[in-house]
């Protein structure tokens, strides 16, 4: 079933979950067993993010250094397919722009649609040390409305070259939102005005960064409402539980960490676990309490914080 109806049929809140494929080298029993935890709470959907290949460099014995290019997380497409077919739980594939040509973009969609997968998300991905080389056949989509409308001319049975009697696929598209702005754009305003143009060319809903200040994202949403934005706008949720996540978070992220949680972490190191526990719970019943239909956990590969969230607020 697709994101998209899932959110409208629901009569229940709906608790949804992100989660990372394992490092390369290592088996996808980690992943097994995160979704074992999650089964009993009848997930809607379940994301796998995507990682573009990047540059490591090793120095050789005779001290020269080889470059070598990788993924570090490589298997989106295997875990999705895990996901749905063994657990019958649905999955949303991320696909990303950078690092990947509309070429390669175009089979991973086909192997989705082999496998059932009838849910993406669009997003154009970090910048990395690599920028991947391209033949000149090749092609690649600069922004995530480029993305979503290849996807979309697909659903339409339009491949990038011309096929006879080609079958339209039925994905869900999904795009990321930035409450407190992606930090690229040069103000909130315009970065608004980039996520109607992701809609307007095919996304159906929009999941959010993490927040910490729920008023970040209810201002948000009353932004992009006025902008004429009338998908759903699912809040992205993440459980600081390591001292380290004060530095990191902003960092990678480019989100703010509210004063009164800083605060309260600083003069509480020891608790981190439990104030982060605490304030996402909080957070988390706000929401619900005014009538948000799908939370979407950012677990990574850590669920026991989050079941525990989800079985305070039922």
């Amino acid at each position: 079933m697709k994101v998209i109806e899932h959110i409208n049929r629901a009569q229940a809140p709906l608790f949804s979950f992100e989660i990372i494929p394992p490092p390369r080298g290592k088996s996808a029993q980690e992943i097994i067993d995160i979704v074992k935890m999650l089964q009993p709470y009848q997930p809607p959907y379940i994301d796998v993010t995507s990682h573009s290949a990047e540059a490591t460099y090793e120095e050789r014995p005779d001290g020269t250094i080889k470059r070598r290019i990788r993924k570090k997380r490589p298997g989106t497409i295997s875990i999705c397919g895990i996901i749905q077919n063994r657990f019958k739980i649905d999955t949303v594939a991320h696909l990303l722009c950078r690092g990947f040509s509309q070429e390669e973009t175009e089979d991973a969609l086909i192997e989705l649609n082999y496998l059932g997968i009838e849910n993406v998300l669009a997003v154009r991905g970090d910048e990395t040390n690599y920028k991947k080389p391209l033949s000149k056949d090749r092609s690649i989509n600069f922004y995530t409305s480029d993305l979503v409308t290849q996807v979309d001319k697909m659903n339409r049975g339009q491949y990038l070259e011309e096929l006879l009697n080609a079958e339209p696929t039925n994905f869900c598209i999904g795009v990321g939102g930035y409450p407190e702005k992606h930090f690229e754009a040069p103000n909130l305003k315009t970065d608004v005005e980039h996520l109607k143009t992701k809609v307007n060319v095919g996304a159906e809903y929009v999941v959010t960064q993490m927040f910490f200040n729920n008023m970040v994202y209810f201002d948000f949403v009353d932004r992009c409402r006025a902008a004429g934005i009338e998908v759903p706008i699912i809040p992205g949720i993440k459980v600081l539980n390591q001292l380290s996540q004060l530095k990191n978070i902003p960092r990678n992220f480019h989100v703010d960490l509210p004063d009164e949680l800083v605060d309260e972490i600083r003069e509480n190191p020891s608790h981190i676990k439990d104030i982060g526990f605490e304030w996402a719970y909080q957070q988390c019943a706000e929401l619900l309490n005014r009538g948000i239909k799908n939370l979407h956990f950012y677990i990574m590969n850590d669920a026991s914080v989050i079941t525990r969230i989800i079985d305070r607020l039922n």
